[in-house]
């Protein structure tokens, strides 16, 4: 199955928010990115930690492939797990850190990457590898006042908000300087979806 060539740009137009769906059945996980994609959500990540977690990420591309969706792989912190995300039909890549020779064979598979930062180093480090977009994980840790550290010396990169984000907290983070904000479990809460729909109506 050929990957889909986009860009991070075009995945997050207008989109502030990211889905991942982590250990969960190829069932379920069809089932919660149906529901991130009716609520507006684009972009939607599948980690392949594993051989299971792999079909798991064929299932949610194909299913993806119907709409029109394109369908990323986290976790990917190997050539090995990049390999595993290329045979499943993955449009992207997502690591929770900052790897030159993944990115770099990433990008080599056509795939863009999203490598995960938390300094200001692994941050100009994965911009001179070509990374447009950069994951800040984990968010809750590094916290909002993090955001707006990075906003002075990096304002055009943009940032994903990823690890302890949810519905009650996304919006503290976009305003930060986050651009976008990667959410799990708040996609399985009834409450936390009408936030995530109020986030994504502005």
């Amino acid at each position: 199955m050929a990957a889909v060539t986009t860009t991070f740009e075009e995945l997050f137009a207008g989109v502030p928010v990211m889905a991942i769906l982590r250990g969960m059945s190829a069932e379920r996980s069809v089932e919660l990115a149906v529901r991130a994609w009716d609520l507006g959500i684009e972009c939607v990540e599948v980690p392949v930690q594993d051989e299971a977690a792999g079909r798991v990420l064929a299932a949610v591309v194909a299913a993806g492939a119907e709409r029109g969706k394109a369908v990323g792989a986290g976790t990917v912190t190997s050539v090995g797990r990049l390999e595993r995300a290329v045979a499943a039909g993955a449009a992207f890549t997502v690591a929770p850190g900052f790897e030159a020779g993944v990115a770099r064979a990433s990008a080599a598979a056509g795939l863009p990457h999203l490598p995960g930062v938390a300094t200001a180093g692994e941050v100009q480090a994965a911009r001179g590898l070509g990374c447009d977009w950069v994951k800040a994980f984990p968010a809750s840790v590094l916290g909002v006042e993090w955001f707006r550290a990075m906003r002075g010396p990096f304002p055009e990169v943009p940032f994903v908000a990823t690890g302890g984000i949810d519905a009650g907290n996304a919006a503290a983070y976009l305003e930060a300087g986050a651009r976008v904000v990667a959410v799990g479990s708040a996609l399985e809460d009834p409450e936390q979806l009408s936030l995530l729909a109020e986030l994504l109506a502005h």
